[in-house]
Protein backbone atom coordinates (compact mmCIF):
# COMPACT_ATOMS: atom_id res chain seq x y z
CA UNK A 1 0.00 0.00 0.00
CA UNK A 2 1.24 3.42 -0.80
CA UNK A 3 1.71 5.61 2.05
CA UNK A 4 -0.29 8.90 2.03
CA UNK A 5 1.78 12.17 0.54
CA UNK A 6 1.82 15.77 -0.97
CA UNK A 7 3.92 17.66 -3.02
CA UNK A 8 3.30 21.09 -4.00
CA UNK A 9 5.53 23.48 -6.75
CA UNK A 10 7.67 22.64 -9.37
CA UNK A 11 11.51 22.25 -9.98
CA UNK A 12 12.49 25.30 -8.70
CA UNK A 13 10.75 25.44 -5.05
CA UNK A 14 8.29 22.54 -3.31
CA UNK A 15 7.50 21.19 -0.33
CA UNK A 16 6.53 17.25 -0.31
CA UNK A 17 4.66 15.83 3.03
CA UNK A 18 4.94 12.02 2.98
CA UNK A 19 3.46 9.71 6.11
CA UNK A 20 6.68 7.57 6.95
CA UNK A 21 4.87 5.75 9.80
CA UNK A 22 1.96 5.10 12.43
CA UNK A 23 2.46 8.64 13.37
CA UNK A 24 5.29 10.19 11.54
CA UNK A 25 5.38 11.91 8.01
CA UNK A 26 8.78 12.86 6.32
CA UNK A 27 8.52 17.00 5.53
CA UNK A 28 11.17 18.16 2.76
CA UNK A 29 11.50 21.04 0.80
CA UNK A 30 14.03 22.74 -1.47
CA UNK A 31 14.00 26.47 -2.66
CA UNK A 32 16.20 26.94 -5.76
CA UNK A 33 18.60 24.71 -4.34
CA UNK A 34 19.71 26.90 -1.96
CA UNK A 35 17.71 26.26 1.02
CA UNK A 36 16.35 23.14 2.15
CA UNK A 37 14.72 21.20 5.06
CA UNK A 38 14.32 17.49 5.61
CA UNK A 39 12.65 16.24 9.32
CA UNK A 40 10.48 14.00 10.35
CA UNK A 41 7.36 15.37 12.17
CA UNK A 42 4.93 13.78 14.89
CA UNK A 43 2.06 14.06 12.81
CA UNK A 44 -2.08 11.78 13.04
CA UNK A 45 -3.39 10.99 9.92
CA UNK A 46 -6.47 12.54 11.51
CA UNK A 47 -4.49 15.84 11.89
CA UNK A 48 -3.34 15.64 8.40
CA UNK A 49 -6.98 14.76 7.27
CA UNK A 50 -7.98 17.42 9.21
CA UNK A 51 -5.07 19.86 7.41
CA UNK A 52 -6.79 18.40 4.20
CA UNK A 53 -10.50 18.86 5.19
CA UNK A 54 -9.61 22.79 6.05
CA UNK A 55 -7.28 23.68 3.02
CA UNK A 56 -10.52 21.97 0.90
CA UNK A 57 -12.89 24.40 2.44
CA UNK A 58 -10.81 27.03 1.13
CA UNK A 59 -10.32 25.45 -2.18
CA UNK A 60 -14.21 24.06 -3.01
CA UNK A 61 -15.12 27.91 -3.37
CA UNK A 62 -12.63 30.25 -3.57
CA UNK A 63 -13.57 33.66 -2.12
CA UNK A 64 -10.29 35.63 -3.86
CA UNK A 65 -8.81 36.35 -0.47
CA UNK A 66 -5.72 34.82 1.41
CA UNK A 67 -6.25 32.14 3.92
CA UNK A 68 -3.90 30.28 6.13
CA UNK A 69 -3.87 27.16 7.44
CA UNK A 70 -1.24 25.09 10.03
CA UNK A 71 -1.03 20.88 9.87
CA UNK A 72 -1.08 21.06 13.35
CA UNK A 73 -3.39 23.85 15.06
CA UNK A 74 -1.60 23.65 18.20
CA UNK A 75 1.15 21.75 19.47
CA UNK A 76 4.72 21.46 17.96
CA UNK A 77 3.55 22.58 14.19
CA UNK A 78 6.15 21.51 11.79
CA UNK A 79 4.20 23.30 8.93
CA UNK A 80 2.09 26.44 7.59
CA UNK A 81 1.11 27.06 4.51
CA UNK A 82 -0.50 30.83 3.51
CA UNK A 83 -2.13 30.83 -0.06
CA UNK A 84 -1.76 34.32 -1.76
CA UNK A 85 -4.69 34.30 -4.41
CA UNK A 86 -2.98 35.01 -7.96
CA UNK A 87 -6.35 35.36 -10.49
CA UNK A 88 -7.47 31.68 -10.54
CA UNK A 89 -4.49 30.03 -8.79
CA UNK A 90 -3.09 30.50 -5.20
CA UNK A 91 1.04 30.95 -4.55
CA UNK A 92 2.10 29.62 -1.24
CA UNK A 93 3.92 30.85 1.09
CA UNK A 94 5.66 28.11 3.47
CA UNK A 95 6.46 28.52 6.70
CA UNK A 96 8.56 24.67 8.24
CA UNK A 97 9.56 24.71 11.56
CA UNK A 98 11.39 21.37 12.52
CA UNK A 99 11.17 21.83 16.38
CA UNK A 100 7.51 22.99 16.20
CA UNK A 101 6.54 26.44 16.20
CA UNK A 102 10.47 27.82 16.85
CA UNK A 103 10.71 31.38 16.00
CA UNK A 104 14.54 30.71 15.82
CA UNK A 105 14.99 27.74 13.72
CA UNK A 106 12.35 27.60 10.53
CA UNK A 107 12.45 28.07 6.98
CA UNK A 108 10.11 30.21 4.76
CA UNK A 109 9.48 30.30 1.13
CA UNK A 110 7.31 30.28 -1.60
CA UNK A 111 6.14 28.18 -3.91
CA UNK A 112 4.95 30.06 -7.56
CA UNK A 113 1.21 30.03 -8.23
CA UNK A 114 -0.81 26.91 -8.86
CA UNK A 115 -4.16 26.37 -10.62
CA UNK A 116 -7.03 26.22 -8.25
CA UNK A 117 -8.61 22.77 -9.72
CA UNK A 118 -5.35 21.48 -9.53
CA UNK A 119 -4.84 22.24 -5.94
CA UNK A 120 -8.30 20.73 -5.29
CA UNK A 121 -7.29 17.46 -6.93
CA UNK A 122 -3.74 17.68 -4.89
CA UNK A 123 -5.84 17.65 -1.37
CA UNK A 124 -8.28 15.79 -2.20
CA UNK A 125 -5.89 13.01 -3.19
CA UNK A 126 -4.40 13.14 0.44
CA UNK A 127 -7.67 13.00 2.00
CA UNK A 128 -8.85 10.22 0.23
CA UNK A 129 -5.73 8.54 1.01
CA UNK A 130 -5.74 9.42 4.61
CA UNK A 131 -9.47 8.14 5.52
CA UNK A 132 -10.15 5.27 3.51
Amino acid sequence: MEMPQIRLGSNGAWLELVQAGEDSWRVTADWCSSLSADYTASLTRKEAADFATRMLSHLRAPSGSRFSAAVTPGRNNPLVLSAEPVGDRFAFFVRLTPNGDDGVCHLQMEINPIDVAELRDIFHALYKSLVL
